[in-house]
């Protein structure tokens, strides 16, 4: 039975695709093994995406599992390919990771606009105004394997290549790339990079894994419809549901805030489940170029 590493902390980071600097919509919250509240981590004028990752790249507290809400590859597995047809696509995350860094290298505050406008990799993107490469797919397009198994689960989720709407995760997974890019040698990913061996103690390895705040909310008893949460009395009801202690206020609360306070608690009543870090459908090769969103069974 795999035993899962031990951790002291939970920081849960609601990420965001927007163009700019800084943006209201990046929320960081942490938990923490003592059990109390879930604590927001914030800015006067809200996080850049630099400063999350210099806050995980420099100042991680050890011991600290990560979850952070974006999609960390592209679909593979439905087509061998995350690019088909075009002789630069990758043949893993890590090497995705740096082909998007790479061409977008010019492009501030960790945008991703270059690659989505790049002639080969635009093909693959349904993009806004009315602009779907031949290469998407139609319909909903292409999902990962953990995609499939969360609309299982009860679910909506959105493909990586979708660009478009206010649901879509696409320009969050792209400008999340960039950064996992940059963690490289500096945080492993699960599951591209293999959990820490042993159980470990409090204060040791940390690890970053892909989060869909959707699964916490579900799990707190709430349904993917009713997900998002603009109240202290929901989040504090989804909480308690979690066996959380409650945060401090009352009244209106943007859902950035409440997706990350939920899913921090979220993190540190499931971390220690071994059957989570082992889903049934995770292959080695899936692993290595889709990877997972942690809690998908």
């Amino acid at each position: 039975m795999l035993t899962p590493p031990r951790f002291s902390r939970f920081i849960a980071v609601d990420w965001s695709g927007a163009v700019g600097e800084r943006h209201r919509a990046i929320a960081v919250a942490m938990a923490d093994d003592t059990g109390g509240p879930p604590v927001l981590v914030k800015r006067d004028k809200g996080w850049s995406r630099a400063e999350v990752l210099a806050l995980l790249r420099d100042d991680l507290p050890p011991g600290t599992l990560v979850g952070l809400d974006l999609g960390i590859a592209l679909p593979f597995a439905d087509r061998g390919a995350y690019f088909p047809g075009w002789e630069q696509s990758p043949r893993t995350a890590p090497a995705l990771w740096q082909l998007v860094d790479d061409i977008c290298a010019s492009d501030p505050h960790l945008a991703a606009t270059t690659l989505v406008d790049h002639p080969e990799a635009s093909r693959h993107f349904r993009r806004h105004g009315g602009r779907e490469g031949d290469a998407f797919g139609g319909g909903r397009g292409r999902f990962r394997v953990a995609e499939l198994v969360q609309e299982v689960q009860g679910c909506k989720p959105y493909s990586n290549f979708n660009l478009v709407g206010a649901a879509q995760v696409g320009k969050s997974s792209l400008t999340g790339m960039r950064m996992l890019h940059r963690l490289r040698g500096h945080l492993p990913v699960w599951p591209i990079d293999p959990l820490p061996s042993g159980p470990g103690a409090a204060g040791g390895s940390s690890l970053v894994v892909e989060i869909y705040t959707t699964i916490a909310a579900i799990a707190a008893g709430r349904s993917a419809g009713r997900s998002k949460m603009r109240r202290v009395e929901e989040l504090n009801a989804a909480l308690a549901n979690l066996g959380s202690p409650p945060v401090t206020g009352s009244g209106a609360i943007d859902d950035h805030s409440t997706d990350a306070l939920l899913t921090a608690a979220w993190l540190r009543t499931r971390a220690d489940r071994p059957e989570l870090w082992k889903p049934a459908r995770l292959t080695p090769q899936i692993a290595q170029t889709e990877g997972w969103t942690f809690g998908v069974m």
